[in-house]
């Protein structure tokens, strides 16, 4: 139930703040977060870090929250982000807030038990997380190349963190 109101929300959000106009624009971008997130979710499957939760069905699974979340809640939220991206020391306080927002919603959720932490994942990985996306996802939007040679490292990193070897995986 939750995530039809989520998805009920961000379409009245696409409606009032997105210029449909500009979606070819945005289009690269939101599939590179598309691909990286799907991407995420394939390959560690077995070892993930965070899960999505539903608790009014049994049917509604992580795959298919995660699916709703990557093809209706992302691109709208990316065309937002971006259209809206203001120009010198205001862009600071602008990806603040966006970091904020994901990780105060991520925080409501993980209150009522819709989103869960697993392999030493928290709120404050998840913070730090957000920024980087949001960043990342900026950068990609001016620079593709740019984007895909910081991403890099930072995955890395990740992976050493918080995955377990290649041959551990299904």
């Amino acid at each position: 139930m939750y995530l039809f109101i989520v998805i009920g929300v961000y379409i009245i959000v696409a409606k009032k703040f997105v210029d449909w106009k500009r979606w070819k624009e945005f289009y690269p971008t939101i599939q590179f977060y598309i691909i990286c997130n799907l991407l995420y979710n394939f390959v560690f499957y077995q070892h993930t870090l965070w899960k999505y939760k539903a608790v009014t069905v049994s049917w509604l699974n992580h795959t298919l929250i995660d699916l709703a979340f990557s093809f209706f809640i992302i691109p709208v939220v990316l065309m937002v982000y971006l259209q809206y991206f203001p120009q010198g020391n205001k862009k600071f306080i602008y990806l603040g807030v966006w970091v904020g927002y994901f990780t105060f919603i991520e925080f409501l959720f993980e209150k009522k038990g819709l989103f869960i932490y697993e392999n030493d994942w928290d709120l404050w990985w998840s913070t730090l997380f957000n920024f980087i996306t949001f960043f990342i996802i900026r950068v990609h939007y001016k620079n593709h190349l740019a984007a895909l040679l910081i991403s890099l490292p930072i995955i890395l990193i990740l992976l050493l963190f918080f995955h377990p070897t290649l041959q551990e995986l299904k």
